[in-house]
């Protein structure tokens, strides 16, 4: 392994269910499993579901909580878009462009998985934005 890579938990309630999801749906590949869990690589980061008897319930928006990918080519995110309509994956937000003309402009939309995790999918226009821009204040949509 030659650069750090990034490990999210997630839960879930049902293996077949998230293998739809994120193996058919998303295109990720199935590391270890068992019937208590299911390692996936997304994009080279280590996602891992596990199964949980506590009650899933739907969030109230996207705020606090949400993860997801940030894509180096607006084609690539497109890709990441095409899949998801074409896969019928269910859409918490629809794509929209945010910022317009400035340095945090960039495109997004947000999926919802079977469990009630909400995905992120970006293209920065300006990749300095992703880590820079300390000077602004804008920081989602609050």
């Amino acid at each position: 392994m030659t650069s750090v890579i990034f490990h999210l938990a997630i839960p879930i309630n049902n293996i077949e269910t998230a293998r739809d999801f994120y193996v058919d749906g998303l295109g990720c590949e199935v590391g270890r499993e068992s019937r208590h869990a299911m390692i996936l690589n997304l994009y080279g980061h280590q996602l891992v579901a596990h199964m949980t008897s506590d009650p899933l319930v739907p969030q109230k928006g996207i705020y606090p909580r949400h993860f997801g990918l940030i894509f180096p080519r607006e084609s690539e995110w497109e890709q990441m878009l095409h899949r998801a309509i074409d896969n019928q994956l269910m859409f918490y937000e629809q794509p929209k462009h945010r910022f317009p003309g400035q340095l945090t402009e960039h495109r997004t939309f947000f999926l919802q998985d079977p469990f009630y995790n909400l995905m992120e999918m970006k293209f920065y226009r300006h990749a300095d934005a992703i880590f820079g821009g300390r000077e602004l204040a804008e920081v989602g949509d609050r």
